[in-house]
């Protein structure tokens, strides 16, 4: 078998870059071996304009989420379903602090900063007495959709081997790459926190970040918003399911879910939520964070048969959709990468590390 791009991987980087690819006639085959609790399927599907105690716009936000919005809003446009969903957020201030932060940067960030129309009606559902903000427009990614209607659609086309990547069973060239009974001009590494040990590219300063988050059961409460107080609730899946979380460890030694992160939830929402609630699950998954906190997107410097496109930590469903279509840009007309994400300045690094 013969094609353009082999691409490890189809959570979301490996499912925008494949149907960019396949958008601009490019061929593609995905090797995937579906695995349950990946980072793109616990992931809570957000966009979020603005990060941290300090409530400062994400990197590149004004470009980015406009893209995002209309590439989700023309694939869901394909399968024929609602991808995305505006869904504000509703800080609610944990501490006189954090409601003094919100309010000096409320007359700065006008674009993303307002409070809410009627603060009052949420009281039937919270404990809230420092007041409430809101982040507005925030996102909501249906991702288990997008990524099983790719998946089912790559598997019609014939373009999915699943199975586990090795690569022992990879010959790479200058010009071409086989993989198996498969060649191809290149291949790009969309893997995830697989990448950390990639042969071509563990060099590059990843960063091993856990990830967990609850499930949880509350019937009565609106899913018009996403609600934070130091968690986060996001409406998830069926009716009255809602994703809480998440953590973000950097020191861990395994990645099974742990009992203090559940313990914290609960004593939260006994606090915060006036609704009962129940716990349906426990996740957690290792993202793909790196030190930069900037994609990796590009051809391998020495050897240009192997790309990568990984690297996206917590910002995957604003960061995948652009730097999909820009990649994809430079893989078929030669079009440069934003330099903040191209591999390239880290070519010193990979050319002294390249795989043997």
């Amino acid at each position: 078998m013969t094609t353009d791009y082999i691409i490890i991987g189809q959570g979301i980087c490996g499912s925008f870059l494949s149907w960019n690819l396949l958008k601009a006639g490019q061929r593609v085959v995905v090797i995937d071996e579906n695995r349950l609790h990946t980072a793109s399927k616990v992931a809570s599907g957000v966009i979020n304009p603005v990060t941290g105690r300090r409530i400062v716009r994400t990197w590149e936000i004004e470009k980015l989420m406009p893209f995002a919005v209309d590439a989700y809003t023309e694939w869901g446009k394909a399968f024929d379903v609602e991808l995305i969903r505006q869904c504000n957020i509703l800080d609610f201030h944990p501490t006189p602090q954090m409601m003094l932060a919100f309010a000096e940067r409320l007359p700065v960030e006008t674009d993303y900063l307002r409070k809410p129309d009627d603060a009052d009606q949420w009281k039937k559902y919270f404990n809230y007495p420092f007041g409430v903000g809101e982040i507005n427009p925030c996102w909501l990614i249906d991702l288990h959709i997008l990524l099983d209607r790719w998946r089912s659609q790559l598997k019609q086309q014939k373009l999915l081997l699943e199975s586990t990547f090795n690569w022992q069973d990879c010959e790479v060239f200058p010009d071409h790459v086989r993989y198996q009974n498969i060649t191809a001009s290149k291949i790009i590494c969309c893997e995830g926190a697989a990448g950390f040990n990639n042969p071509y590219f563990r060099s590059l300063p990843y960063a091993p970040n856990k990830g967990q988050a609850i499930i949880a059961h509350i019937p009565g409460l609106p899913r018009t918003h996403i609600f934070k107080q130091g968690i986060n609730l996001v409406p998830w899946g069926n009716e009255d399911l809602f994703w809480i979380g998440s953590t973000y460890e950097w020191d861990f030694t395994d990645l099974a879910p742990s009992p203090d992160f559940l313990e914290k939830v609960k004593a939260q929402l006994g606090y915060w939520l006036k609704l009962p609630f129940t716990i349906e699950d426990h996740i957690a998954s290792e993202r793909p964070a790196n030190l930069e906190r900037r994609p990796f997107v590009g051809l391998h410097p020495v050897t240009p048969s192997v790309g990568v496109f990984n690297g996206m930590g917590t910002k995957g469903c604003s960061l995948a959709p652009y730097f999909a279509h820009e990649f994809t840009d430079y893989l078929v007309n030669g079009n440069p990468i934003m330099p903040q994400a191209d591999i390239s300045r880290f070519t010193k690094i990979l050319s002294a590390g390249k795989a043997q």
